[in-house]
């Protein structure tokens, strides 16, 4: 398997059948968690910069010559995506020197929120879809994972406001 399919696969989950983009989802969870531990927040953001450029590269490269812009088994997307839609739970654990993991309703929030944005694709997340190349391959995934993020924020906001 060469350099871009293991990225644009993520070593090889973007083909666990069925619904490769949840597993891509969910396989992104423990990789955020490992990021936080080893640098806090700061580490989180490059994380997502760094997999977004070569996810974008790698995309570029497995679809290449063909007519699928987005074929299923490219979940790097969903990775970044997924990674952004945890990025207030991430900030919030390294400003107050939380544990991460003590926010596990937020874990959920933003797994739920970004797969559900993904799937239905309202909005821009559509548009940047229907782009048909590489970069609209991993914007529908970032605004999707911008609208989990505000999504994870507004119920946080509605739960640490109203219910406590």
């Amino acid at each position: 398997m060469g350099m871009a399919k293991l990225i644009g696969t993520v070593l090889g989950v973007g083909y666990i059948r069925p619904a490769p983009g949840t597993w891509g989802s969910l396989v992104a969870l423990p990789w955020a968690w490992l990021l936080h531990i080893l640098g806090g927040f700061p580490l989180l953001l490059l994380g997502i910069i760094a997999a977004f450029l070569k996810g974008w590269w790698a995309t570029a490269q497995m679809t290449r010559g063909s007519e699928d812009h987005d074929p299923s088994e490219i979940v790097v997307d969903e990775l970044v995506g997924q990674w952004i839609a945890l990025l207030p739970i991430s900030y919030a654990a390294w400003s107050m020197g939380i544990n991460v993991l003590a926010m596990w309703p937020g874990w959920i929030a933003a797994f739920v929120l970004f797969r559900f944005f993904d799937i239905l694709k309202p909005g821009p997340v559509g548009w940047a879809d229907r782009r048909g190349d590489a970069l609209g391959v991993m914007l529908d995934d970032v605004i999707a994972g911008v609208f989990a993020a505000l999504g994870v924020l507004v119920l946080a906001g509605l739960y640490h406001g109203l219910l406590t």
